[in-house]
């Protein structure tokens, strides 16, 4: 799936004390009625964000994931979140986007899916 707008806001970098690593970036869609998306990007895939800007426009190449978590009171609660795994910057003068790099990349940018081979998701999608 893929989200195009305007970067409205780039957070810096979280760690916590697992080791554990994400980057988030707020869009803002160009539609009717545009919409401000939180978008999470995660261990390696945050130094995608090392050359945008805010105020450009962007193409972002995303998964939509899922959680369950059930309370100690007994109740289900559902949580959704939306993952970036590829940024390209989108010209404004109608010319094709060019794919955003790491700063310090030493190898190319995949386009692969990097939840493809995830297995402890039960969700049947």
């Amino acid at each position: 799936m893929e989200l195009q707008g305007t970067v409205k806001k780039l957070f810096d970098a979280q760690t916590f004390a697992s080791g554990f690593q994400k980057r988030e970036m707020v869009i803002l869609t160009q539609e009717q009625y545009p919409q401000p998306i939180n978008i999470e990007f995660l261990s390696d895939k945050i130094s995608l964000l090392d050359n945008i800007k805010e105020g450009e426009n962007v193409k972002v190449g995303i998964n939509i994931r899922g959680r369950e978590w059930t309370s100690p009171q007994g109740e289900t609660k559902y949580f959704n979140s939306i993952t970036g795994w590829r940024v390209e910057k989108v010209m404004d003068n109608g010319s094709e986007p060019t794919q955003a790099s790491p700063s310090q990349s030493a190898s190319p940018v995949s386009n692969e899916n990097p939840f493809a081979g995830d297995e402890d998701d039960d969700l049947p999608f």
